[in-house]
């Protein structure tokens, strides 16, 4: 006689939930208050129970009601499962950054990385020593990198993302001038013919000579001489500092508070002088991909990566 498999049984968390609150509660008026259904809803569901448990669970003792030995043997385990399930299916924001044990890549081009890391630095070190950090070069820049799981944030100026991409921007910054001290150029205030006929270093991975400056300076009949292409700012703010040269070096808008992107040009004494023309604006934001929209490092990862870029890390250092 052929026999019949018995089907699996099915895993009912919303039983597990019941169980746990009349265990706790030994009423099912007040298993039902807790779970906020009626008590004929949890009179039926505590039926269901003894049918799957093949045990009374909760037996009449006067006016009140007594757990069975089974009962009392299931108490913590229930409560266990039910506070297990719980802390499954809460959002993975509410991670402990001390307990964290894991590296983060970001990308971002030099100077952004250079700016990045102290700050970075000293708040792992206050709120989750666990955590380090890999910074690389903008080389998988337009590529899949974040889609592919290489990166975990792209940091800098975010226009070439997969469609998915979430973006946050950060901070939004205007360029200056920076020299030298005792240049030519901080004798008087600088004009856009003085800043015209300065020698410049440009920055620029793909090797281009000409940016946004050469524009605005074009509307007013001028043009600048570049004499040497760089691929980063960190470089041309050091050749700056050593030479004649001029280079273009982000700060703060009026009123904000300083960036962390001028400090290195501040640590190499460069002068940062007011460009007449109209540029535009610097937006500096973040870049990452859907599946660590929820995820509890990553999102402390996110909110450090802005408290940094914003000035906030220092105030609360």
């Amino acid at each position: 006689m052929m026999q019949v498999e018995s089907a699996e049984p099915v895993i009912d968390a919303q039983l597990a939930v019941a169980l746990d609150a009349l265990l706790a509660e030994n009423s099912v008026t007040r298993a039902a208050a807790r779970l906020h259904t009626s008590p004929a809803a949890m009179s039926r569901t505590l039926a269901r129970l003894r049918r799957v448990l093949q045990d009374p669970l909760l037996v009449r003792a006067g006016q009140t009601m007594v757990p069975t030995p089974r009962a009392e043997a299931l108490r913590e385990e229930a409560a266990a499962l039910v506070r297990g399930l719980g802390a499954l299916l809460s959002p993975g924001t509410g991670v402990d950054p001390a307990s964290l044990r894991t590296t983060f890549t970001l990308q971002a081009a030099d100077l952004v990385g250079a700016a990045l890391a102290p700050g970075l630095l000293r708040l792992a070190r206050r709120e989750a020593p666990g955590v380090a950090f890999r910074l690389r070069a903008e080389e998988w820049e337009g590529g899949p990198a974040l889609r592919l799981g290489r990166i975990d944030l792209e940091v800098g100026a975010i226009d070439h993302v997969d469609p998915e991409t979430r973006v946050e921007d950060l901070v939004e910054l205007r360029m200056t001038a920076a020299v030298r001290p005792g240049h030519p150029l901080t004798r008087a205030p600088l004009t856009a013919a003085g800043l015209a006929a300065a020698e410049h270093v440009a920055v620029s991975r793909r090797g281009r000579f000409t940016g946004p400056l050469d524009t605005a300076l074009a509307e007013q009949g001028l043009s600048r001489r570049v004499s040497v292409v760089l691929p980063g700012h960190l470089a041309a703010m050091t050749l700056a500092a050593r030479s004649d040269l001029v280079c273009l070096v982000p700060v703060s808008l009026p009123g904000e508070p300083p960036s962390p992107l001028t400090d290195d040009a501040t640590t190499l004494g460069l002068r940062l002088l007011d460009i007449p023309l109209r540029l535009p604006p610097v937006r500096i934001g973040m870049a990452w991909h859907p599946r660590h929209a929820a995820d509890g490092a990553h999102h402390w990862l996110r909110g450090a990566v802005r408290r940094v870029l914003k000035g906030v890390a220092e105030q609360m250092s």
